[in-house]
C-alpha cells in the first residue's frame, strides 16, 4: 500500500480508501458477514480511510459494529457526513451527530464532511444557524478531528466554497471522464494549492469505467496491457496526480478489493507513462461517443413516487449505445420488472414531477432524459412482446 500525507494534520492516509456506500447486501439489508471479511481484509492490507454517511442505509451502523467487534476502530480513520439539508436549527447538528456516533460505536470522527455542499449560499445558511460555533466546540472536545465538505456542483461554486471557510479537506467527484466536470482539474489544483487533502469519489463513474466500457474501449485497454484491468487504468490515472490524496472505491467483492489493492501498491505520482495517458485519452473519446447520460447509479434520486427505476433506466439506455441494443433492452426489461403489467418500474411511468431532479448530484435533467430513454427502450412493439412474455411466464 502506498500512502499520501494529509498536509494539514500530518496524517499518513492510504492512497486507497474504502467507500462504504455500496457494501454487499442480501436484499435490502447489508450482508454483515461478507462486509466484515472485506473490511478486515482491507485493514490488514493497509487501507486506513473508511468513508460513510448518515444517509447511506445501514452503512454507519455496519461499519461501527464491525470495527467494535474486531477492536479495529483505532487502526483507521473514519469519514462520515452531515446531511445539511436536514438541519433547520442549531440543535439538529447535535441530534444527527449523536446518532452517527452511536451508529459508529465511537466517541469521535476523524474526517467530518458537510455532505453535498454545492454552493456558498448553502454554507451561509448553515453559518446563520451557528454551524461554525458548533464545529469549533466539537473540535475543542476532540469529537471532530478534521472538518471538510463533499461537493457536487459547478466549478465556479467549488472555487467560491474553498474560500468561504477554513476547511481542512474536501471531497470531489473526479475520474478521467470527469476531468473538466463539477470541481474538475481546476478545483483539484486550487484545493491542493491551499494545502487541502483531496479525497476522490466516483473514480470509476459508478462502475462504468470498470465493467461498463464499450467493447472497443475494453479492447484498446487490453491490447495496451493485458495484465491491467479497466479499473486499474482508472486508478492509475488518478494516482498519477500528486494533488489526489485518497481515492475512494465502493468495493463489494473480494475480486474488486484485490484488484484495487494491487494497483494501490504502485500508486505513486508520475507512475503513468505518456503512452498510458494516450491510451486513456483514446478510451475517453470512445466513451464520450457511447454514453448519453452521466448517471453514476448513486440512487440519490430514489425512491421515485411513480416507482420508476431511474438509475436502472439510464444504465440500460447507456448500454444500448455502449454494448448493443439487445444487451441494453435485456437489461431494461429485467431491471425495470417490465414483464409485470402492474408494479413495473419503466421510464414511461414518469409524470415529470421533478422531485428526482432536485436531488441529483450530477444535475441531470432526469425527466427529459427519461423521455429519451423511453423513446429508445420502449418501441411500439415492446408491449406486444411483453404481453407474450407474461402469458408464457404466467406473470400479471
Amino acid at each position: 500500500m502506498q500512502y499520501r500525507i494529509d498536509i494539514k494534520s500530518g496524517n499518513k492516509l492510504s492512497a486507497l480508501g474504502f467507500g462504504c456506500m455500496r457494501l454487499p447486501r442480501r436484499g435490502l439489508s447489508i450482508d454483515m458477514q461478507a462486509s466484515e471479511k472485506l473490511i478486515l481484509h482491507a485493514i490488514g492490507q493497509g487501507v486506513n480511510y473508511f468513508d460513510t454517511a448518515y444517509i447511506y442505509p445501514g452503512s454507519e451502523a455496519a461499519l461501527g459494529e464491525i470495527l467494535h467487534k474486531n477492536a479495529a476502530r483505532d487502526k483507521i480513520s473514519i469519514a462520515t457526513k452531515l446531511p445539511h439539508y436536514q438541519c433547520g436549527k442549531y440543535e439538529d447538528f447535535d441530534r444527527i451527530f449523536d446518532i452517527q456516533k452511536n451508529r459508529l460505536n465511537t466517541g469521535y470522527v476523524d474526517y467530518y464532511l458537510i455532505h453535498n455542499l454545492s454552493e456558498a449560499g448553502a454554507w451561509r445558511r448553515l453559518a446563520g444557524l451557528g454551524i461554525e460555533r458548533w464545529i469549533n466546540g466539537k473540535k475543542a472536545s476532540g469529537e471532530i478531528k478534521r472538518i471538510g465538505f463533499s461537493f457536487h456542483g459547478t466549478q465556479a461554486n467549488f472555487l467560491e466554497l474553498l474560500d468561504a471557510y477554513g476547511w481542512e479537506f474536501c471531497m470531489i467527484q473526479y475520474n478521467y471522464m470527469n476531468e473538466y466536470y463539477q470541481a474538475g482539474r481546476a478545483g483539484l489544483e486550487k484545493a491542493y494549492a491551499k494545502g487541502l487533502p483531496v479525497m476522490v469519489m466516483e473514480p470509476l463513474l459508478g462502475g462504468k469505467l470498470a465493467a461498463g466500457l464499450p467493447k472497443k474501449a475494453e479492447k484498446l485497454l487490453s491490447d495496451a496491457d493485458t495484465s491491467r484491468t479497466p479499473a486499474a487504468w482508472s486508478l492509475l490515472w488518478l494516482w498519477n496526480q500528486p494533488e489526489v490524496t485518497v481515492v475512494l472505491s465502493g468495493m463489494n467483492s473480494y475480486e474488486q478489493l484485490a484488484d484495487n489493492l494491487a494497483t494501490a501498491g504502485e500508486s505513486y505520482a508520475g507512475a503513468a507513462t505518456q503512452a498510458d495517458l494516450a491510451v486513456i485519452g483514446a478510451v475517453k473519446k470512445i466513451f464520450e461517443e457511447s454514453y448519453k447520460v452521466p448517471c453514476t447509479g448513486c440512487n440519490y434520486c430514489m425512491p421515485c413516487p411513480k416507482n420508476v427505476n431511474i438509475p436502472g433506466s439510464f444504465s440500460a439506455y447507456n448500454a444500448v449505445f455502449a454494448t448493443g441494443f439487445v444487451s441494453g433492452m435485456t437489461q431494461y426489461i429485467t431491471g425495470t420488472n417490465a414483464l409485470r403489467k402492474s408494479g413495473n418500474h419503466r421510464a414511461s411511468n414518469c409524470v415529470k414531477c421533478g422531485i428526482c431532479e432536485k436531488k441529483c448530484p450530477q444535475n441531470i435533467k432526469i425527466p427529459a432524459e427519461l423521455l429519451s430513454a423511453k423513446k429508445r427502450l420502449e418501441p411500439f412493439w415492446l408491449n406486444i412482446v411483453l404481453k407474450i412474455g407474461r402469458a408464457v411466464m404466467g406473470s400479471k
